[in-house]
């Protein structure tokens, strides 16, 4: 039955306890344990069955309680607190102020520049338990970097789409099969804010579709100060299968995909445009927000009458992108007839052909059969490109260099800002309270070099371990509880639900191991020799005492991936075929809820990837903050951690052509940390049944990774090296009325028309081919620049060792110096170079572009080399 109105009915709260809602709307409360525990206070009961929804809980509390508790004055000093503590957030001095402050007063008095805004696009947020719009670790680092950018006081805005019904949530059926339900979010009693008109009137936008226009209503999802958009298509006048672009999180097929990433990224745009908003920074979280390209490359043609290479200059000038992807497969890779028949209508609009047009997502322009990539779409109009960790950054250097094809790969111009964990969010409430403490409040977001960070060491071993045993009771307390749901829901025996209470031991040493079920993770690498790791659990040893080990597994397999589901069953099936369900316990629908209990209540990380297949992995992070130990292969994030005094390698960065050999190997080597190092450490004890030397290797785990794996110093990064220089190039780019743009657009064209007129017509070098360290070698080279001005180019010796296959590796580029022209017109460039080490060295010279507007000389992608003799 279709109702007549409809009305949207708000919690009734008496008003003195208004502050309440206030609260609720702010994400704040996610990381703030005065608001957290104010609303456990409120009705513990319903804060738990709400899902940790404080807006839930305010609309269906009783009336009774509510008047109760407005005359419990320790209720209302405790919520007066927490409202005080919220209004002193949000208008405390920022970290961004003051490493900002100077700049934008200088911005401000032109009148051409508006306020400083970043607009950060992701495809899913994972921010709290009761917003299910996310599915794993690129979800909850983009809400990590909310929460950050909230602390630090950046102008940012976070954009993406609310899903009805998200995610999955994960049941086994009694096969050990992982199964999916969607349940429906109620978005009216989630703490959304729709997003209205000046006349009241639902904010709503349009994005053209092939044939017709599909609407949506904009909900702002506050985080501290940071407001998160979210847009939503499950409305009218929109058929059913536009209903559906906002429904699931990755659902669908490729269709569907491509319909979510024009809404995002095309209607993402939009709707910062009803807003009132715009950024000076674009910032793409993956590639699935790269269609914001061409919707703003349209609007600056048809609204600010700009040619298409203007636009883009000015796109590429003020966007970043940041890949989480270390295979090509990862990529969304879209056929070019969909591509046309879905964003084709732009190719008209920018004056380009269908082949021009599909080679901005093309690394081969000259391949007219290959798909159109969305990360190629988002590097070829970003200014600044990043990898996740380190070694993600030299992993997507290597798969991204045919874009610069002539470039050598440790120039390809993609940097790393490693991955970071929000420390409010993931540190266990009491481990908090000992860190302020002994540390101070500022622990969660000080950089490793503030002096606080050596009163670590201070805190007595006996509290650091007591914690961290109350930490790990508590996590079995709560598995053994949410194992007795499953088997009822699976409709087990009342034994079995009854053998649930005993499983796991509270004082056992206990390994966590919680991620994606993706194949490459290999989530049964433990299980390889089935006899070893049960005598690994059972613990006996020939004295009689027993060193028993449990296992806390948890994660989900996307559902199109039968692999991942598969090695789910099989750890249940070897849980029950070898008897050890009392060892290792599998717990459903892993979400952020369990993520904080384990990696507060566990001992040991344990992770297993197949290197360098992990772009970074932040659930190490999260463990190490709580004081755990990691143990694992040397991928992503912990291949530059101190993997020595903060936990265990599994392997040296060995590479393997026979993967059935590499998990031989690395199973051997997992066993063998086990039975020698990682098992005896846990139980060598004193009188005091403290493990000295384990809370020695836990207090390393907090002093060196809380500071450098914390979405603080991420974001700080992200400012610095990425947001303050791409703000400032679009200010420049676009100041009086896009003149930069347009000459730097025009420049590019000319530098097109000419540059393969050029020749590197004679190089003379002073030396022959046997020198010493340190001798100078005088070079001098004539190029004819053909219509091209010593202006439009920079000239450069780049020399370094030779290796075995007569490349120069490790090169380092030297600037020549212009002296002017010849009598036969040609430019004369010198320098005088020297080697400071012995050995085969080599010497070359290259030709890149230089302008004054360019944000690198490689930006074009143009470099001439010298022809090797």
């Amino acid at each position: 039955m279709q109702p007549i109105r409809t009305f949207n009915v708000a919690p009734s709260l008496p008003s003195r306890l208004e502050p309440l809602r206030k609260l609720a709307y702010n994400l704040h409360w996610d990381w703030n344990t005065e608001t957290r525990e104010l609303f456990d206070r409120l009705d513990r009961d319903l804060w738990e069955s709400s899902n940790h929804n404080p807006v839930l809980m305010l609309g269906t509390i009783s009336q009774e309680r509510l008047r109760e508790v407005a005359e419990d004055a320790g209720f209302l000093a405790q919520m007066d607190r927490a409202a005080q503590q919220l209004n002193d957030y949000v208008q405390e001095q920022s970290w961004y102020r003051k490493h900002r402050g100077a700049n934008l007063e200088t911005r401000s008095s032109s009148k051409s520049h508006g306020k400083e805004c970043y607009a950060y696009f992701s495809a899913e947020f994972g921010l709290t338990t009761c917003m299910p719009i996310y599915s794993g670790g690129l979800g909850v680092l983009a809400g990590d970097h909310l929460k950050s950018a909230s602390d630090l006081g950046l102008p940012l805005v976070g954009v993406g789409l609310l899903y009805q019904e998200g995610y999955f949530a994960q049941y086994l059926n009694p096969d050990g099969w992982q199964q999916e339900r969607y349940p429906i979010n109620d978005f009216y009693n989630m703490p959304l804010i729709l997003e209205r008109n000046a006349d009241g009137s639902e904010m709503r936008i349009e994005v053209d579709y092939p044939g017709r226009k599909v609407y949506a209503r904009v909900w702002r999802l506050q985080v501290g100060t940071v407001p998160l958009y979210l847009l939503d298509t499950n409305i009218e006048p929109n058929n059913p299968y536009d209903h559906d672009i906002t429904d699931e999180l990755y659902g669908g097929d490729i269709d569907m995909r491509i319909h979510q990433e024009m809404m995002l990224g095309i209607g993402g745009f939009q709707m910062l445009k009803a807003l009132g908003l715009n950024p000076t920074v674009y910032h793409m979280n993956e590639g699935h927000s790269a269609f914001v390209s061409l919707e703003r490359m349209r609007h600056l043609i048809q609204d600010e009458n700009l040619g298409f290479a203007e636009a883009r200059q000015v796109v590429k000038a003020s966007q970043m992108f940041t890949t989480h992807t270390p295979v090509p497969a990862g990529f969304d890779l879209f056929p070019p007839d969909k591509v046309m028949h879905y964003v084709g209508r732009y190719a008209e609009v920018f004056g380009l052909s269908r082949e021009q047009f599909l080679a901005l997502g093309r690394d081969n322009t000259g391949d007219l059969a290959s798909a159109f990539s969305m990360a190629t779409l988002a590097i070829k109009t970003a200014t600044f490109v990043n990898g996740v960790s380190q070694l993600h950054g030299a992993v997507s250097r290597s798969l991204f260099q045919p874009l610069w094809s002539d470039l050598p790969l440790d120039e390809v111009p993609i940097t790393a800002i490693t991955n970071g964990v929000h420390a409010r969010s993931c540190v266990a409430k009491s481990t908090q309270e000992l860190y302020d403490r002994y540390l101070g409040p500022n622990w969660a977001s000080a950089p490793g070099d503030d002096p606080l960070w050596e009163r670590v060491y201070s805190i007595p071993d006996e509290e650091l371990w007591r914690n961290h045993e109350r930490c790990r009771s508590a996590l079995v307390v709560f598995v053994r509880d949410r194992l007795q749901k499953s088997l009822r829901e699976q409709g087990a025996s009342p034994t079995a639900i009854a053998d649930a209470l005993d499983v796991l031991d509270p004082s056992a040493l206990t390994i966590g191991f919680a991620r994606r079920f993706a194949t490459y993770k290999r989530a049964t690498l433990f299980m390889r020799d089935v006899e070893r790791i049960k005598r690994i659990l059972a613990g006996v040893r020939e004295s009689g005492h027993r060193r028993p080990v449990q296992f806390v597994i948890a994660g989900k397999a996307h559902p199109k991936d039968i692999p991942g589901k598969e090695m789910i069953k099989e750890i249940i099936h070897f849980i029950r075929d070898e008897g050890v369900q009392h060892n290792i316990v599998f717990i459903p629908n892993y979400d952020i809820r369990v993520s904080r209990l384990m990696v507060a209540g566990c001992d040991v990380w344990l992770n297993t990837p197949r290197r360098p297949r992990e772009a970074s992995g932040t659930s190490g992070m999260k463990a190490a903050m709580n004081g755990l130990l990691n143990l694992s292969v040397l991928d992503g994030w912990w291949d530059e951690a101190d993997y020595v005094r903060t936990g265990w390698p599994i392997g040296y960065r060995e590479v393997y052509s026979d993967p059935a050999y590499q998990d031989e190997v690395e199973a051997n080597a997992l066993y063998e940390l086990l039975e020698k190092e990682v098992v005896p450490l846990f139980y060598e004890r004193d009188a005091e049944d403290v493990p000295r030397r384990w809370t020695a290797k836990m207090k390393d785990a907090i002093r060196l990774n809380c500071p450098r794996f914390n979405t603080a110093r991420m974001v700080r990064d992200y400012a610095t090296q990425g947001y303050f220089p791409t703000s400032d190039r679009y200010w420049t780019l676009t100041s009086q009325e896009y003149a930069p743009a347009k000459e730097l657009a025009q420049w590019q064209n000319n530098l097109l028309d000419h540059w393969y007129d050029m020749r590197i017509e004679d190089i003379d070098i002073s030396a022959d081919a046997d020198v010493e360290v340190n001798q100078a070698i005088a070079v001098k080279a004539r190029i004819n620049l053909a219509a091209l001005t010593p202006d439009d180019v920079q000239v450069e010796l780049y020399q370094g060792p030779v290796n075995e296959g007569g490349e120069i590796f490790a090169g380092v580029p030297l600037v020549m110096d212009c002296q002017g022209k010849d009598a036969n017109q040609h430019t004369i460039y010198t320098a005088t170079v020297t080697y400071g080490s012995s050995g085969l060295q080599g010497l070359s010279l290259r030709v890149l572009p230089k302008h004054r507007y360019l944000s690198s000389v490689y930006e074009p992608r143009q470099i001439l080399w010298a022809a090797p003799h």
